[in-house]
């Protein structure tokens, strides 16, 4: 029993923000925010209300089983019992890749590794993706690229301090993550987002820029950028020469993109165009910071590596990655967003952000897992390519469901909840009966954050401990509980699977070691003690990373490559017509985080925010018969979605907003576009073509006024 104030982190972003929990009250516990280099003794109206998710009435306690189209309680050897008997069915019938397994990142380094260890042993399976997907993976991609190796933010972010001019592009932090504007009020930002954001009017009102370009053409106004700083003499030549590689390439291939060229693609006026890389490149030249910082927002696309790649190659010409007080970084989502890509989640990972297909990343990994390297499976289907080919002939037949609500956060969120639904074998492990869980076969009650051990990684690739402040309620088990208990019904070893938190760690750091995120000097009595230690660390000597590529890039010459290639379509990969003349993009709120099936559960929040809406220019909405606060259908190819006109002439008027926050009828990923980067194989949640109509009539099915149901409901009977 824990009875004493415990020092741990925010359960939301990946900032996590620095609390101290302290049990009893009617909340179970009560939180205050503490001084921690990310947040600065700050803390945004998620991080005050998380402790009311812990006693939530509609918490899992026990887990269920479906029978006879209801869910009803059983004990954890039954429910346990169906599942491994499902498993070992579907993989009889159609083989190993039969059962597939989607995973998150909000998961703890522990529960990331101890998955993707369990998916590639226990199940023998090459089916194992996580939302992560959804996230970071184009930054990851043009990142390896470009600098040999992927951590959000090479730097710590108190770096940001000191910085004279930032672009921010693809990001709200002033919604998403509020204390990280701590760190930036003194610097003059240039923000790029297709619409006046809060944190676009924040830089408004202190004298900066504001670019907001069509959804969909992020990548043509990071050329332009290029081009001005090639064309007008802003270019670092000295470091260009002395540290980067494929300059001369990337030199023609921008050459085309001059401002008015850009303006008209993207909307973005050519002399704000060149006023923004007037502002960067003045900055650095007079030997201020200056940094670059994509988010979600350019990632987000059929375009996103490449226009990420385009941003690093922005960073480059200027001078900025591996400089004193300049740099450039991508802003991590998910709390554990930089953690769980690292150890063996994505389709394509081995621990130690290890490639799945070389094999002395799988010689050393199968080494520390005791198994043969050649009966670990190959890369699988990527997140939205899993759940499209679930329950088809080549698709898996079952899938195990950890810390991820896709039936509200995947693209073409329809087609999504079918796929789900058509499974012989749906296993939802989660605290809360997410929409995800509303369609499970079997429901496993877990604990969350607050109940539990572990380490998390947050955006600068700093090493956090996650402790237990409060009992989690009688019959609940850990994710690794669960994984452990699974794994031996399955005919393993239970030494190969302990569910002691400290056990994995220990592993997870053997299994790092001398990989590119080596945290096998990181270990828990270290942090326990107090140390800020950024991977790599390899070894127990070592003090940690804080400040990446400060001599070298990660590649073996040492040298960054620039990789923007020649780009004859930069739009979106569905383009407005006629019939859907709109194009919606979609992003967070202050009030909710990711599918907010935590946040929805908090009565502060969701007063704050308790339905969808679409945030549209007057206009636009006038010429349909829409206003201020009255119902509106947003229609897409793929589906449509309810939500409540807000009018604001500040939007764009070939443009959209809405949240994605919201279940049933308000889901925005009904809209959604799952088109795919060709390289991180990202959906492109950030533009689609839509139209707005007046509410009246049934919604895919559904009743106007909002209500829903699902062909196999949360029905929880004794």
């Amino acid at each position: 029993m824990v009875d004493m104030p415990v020092d741990t982190h925010c359960p939301y972003c990946a900032l996590q923000c620095g609390t101290t929990l302290t049990p009893g009250g009617p909340d179970r516990v009560t939180v205050a925010p503490r001084q921690f280099p990310t947040n600065r003794g700050g803390l945004c109206r998620k991080g005050w209300t998380a402790p009311s998710v812990l006693s939530t009435p509609d918490r899992l306690t026990t887990p269920l089983l479906r029978r006879d189209g209801a869910l009803r309680p059983v004990s954890w050897d039954r429910a346990l019992d169906v599942v491994a008997d499902g498993i070992g069915d579907a993989q009889a019938q159609a083989g190993r890749d039969a059962v597939g397994v989607f995973g998150g990142g909000g998961l703890t380094n522990e529960k990331a590794y101890q998955l993707g260890k369990f998916a590639r042993v226990a199940l023998g399976t090459s089916q194992i993706d996580y939302n992560g997907r959804f996230c970071m993976s184009s930054a990851a991609a043009a990142g390896s690229r470009a600098f040999g190796l992927d951590r959000g933010m090479p730097f710590p972010l108190s770096d940001l301090a000191g910085a004279e001019v930032v672009l921010l592009t693809g990001a709200n932090t002033a919604e998403t993550m509020p204390p990280m504007l701590k760190h930036l009020d003194t610097a003059q930002l240039v923000v790029i987002d297709p619409r006046r954001s809060l944190t676009a009017g924040w830089a408004l009102d202190r004298g900066g820029v504001h670019l907001a370009p069509e959804p969909g053409t992020d990548l043509a106004v990071a050329l332009g950028l290029l081009h001005v700083v090639i064309a007008e003499g802003w270019c670092d030549t000295a470091y260009v020469e002395a540290r980067t590689s494929g300059f001369d390439e990337v030199r023609r291939a921008v050459a085309s993109w001059w401002p008015e060229r850009v303006e008209r693609i993207s909307g973005v006026g050519a002399d704000a165009l060149r006023r923004a890389a007037a502002l960067l490149g003045a900055a650095h030249r007079g030997g201020g910071g200056v940094y670059v910082l994509s988010g979600r927002g350019v990632e987000q696309h059929a375009t996103g590596t490449a226009t990420v790649s385009a941003l690093i190659d922005l960073a480059l010409a200027l001078g900025l990655p591996g400089t004193p007080g300049s740099g450039y970084g991508c802003i991590t989502g998910q709390g554990n967003g930089q953690g769980g890509r690292e150890h063996g989640q994505k389709s394509d990972q081995l621990p130690g952000y290890r490639k799945i297909d070389d094999p002395a990343a799988r010689e050393h990994v199968a080494g520390v897992w005791g198994v043969d390297p050649a009966d670990l499976p190959g890369p699988g289907r990527s997140a939205y390519e899993l759940l499209d080919a679930l329950a088809t002939p080549s698709g898996p037949r079952a899938l195990l469901v950890f810390g991820s609500n896709p039936a509200v956060s995947a693209p073409h969120a329809g087609h999504v909840t079918e796929r789900l639904a058509a499974l012989d074998l749906l296993v939802v492990a989660d605290f809360v009966p997410s929409e995800t869980a509303e369609l499970a076969d079997v429901v496993l009650p877990v604990t969350q954050w607050a109940e539990e051990e572990g380490t998390m990684t947050n955006l600068e690739g700093r090493v956090l401990r996650r402790r237990r402040a409060v009992d989690p309620p009688e019959g609940l088990r850990t994710d690794l509980e669960v994984l452990a208990g699974l794994a031996v019904r399955l005919g393993q070893p239970a030494e190969r699977f302990p569910p002691d938190p400290q056990a994995v760690y220990d592993e997870l750091c053997a299994a790092s070691a001398g990989g590119l995120a080596d945290y096998s000097g990181i270990s828990r009595e270290r942090l326990d003690a107090g140390e800020a230690l950024f991977w790599p660390c390899p070894g127990p000597g070592h003090p940690g990373t804080p400040r990446l590529f400060t001599e070298r890039f990660a590649h073996a010459d040492g040298r960054a490559r620039f990789g923007s290639a020649d780009h004859d379509d930069v739009g979106p990969a569905e383009r407005s017509d006629a019939e859907y003349p709109l194009r919606a993009t979609t992003g967070r709120v202050l009030s909710h985080y990711q599918s907010g099936a935590q946040t929805r559960r908090s009565s502060e929040l969701l007063a704050a925010a308790p339905e969808a809406f679409v945030e549209v220019h007057p206009e636009t909405a006038a010429a349909v018969g829409l206003a201020d606060e009255t119902r509106a259908r947003v229609v897409a190819r793929r589906g449509a979605t309810l939500a409540t006109v807000r009018t604001d002439d500040s939007m764009r008027t070939d443009t959209v907003f809405i949240p994605f926050h919201f279940p049933g009828d308000e889901r925005a990923n009904l809209l959604t576009n799952p088109a795919l980067d060709p390289v991180s194989r990202i959906p492109e949640f950030k533009a689609c073509a839509v139209r707005l109509e007046p509410v009246s009539g049934p919604v895919n099915g559904h009743a106007s006024d909002g209500s829903h149901c699902h062909s196999r409901a949360l029905e929880v009977q004794p």
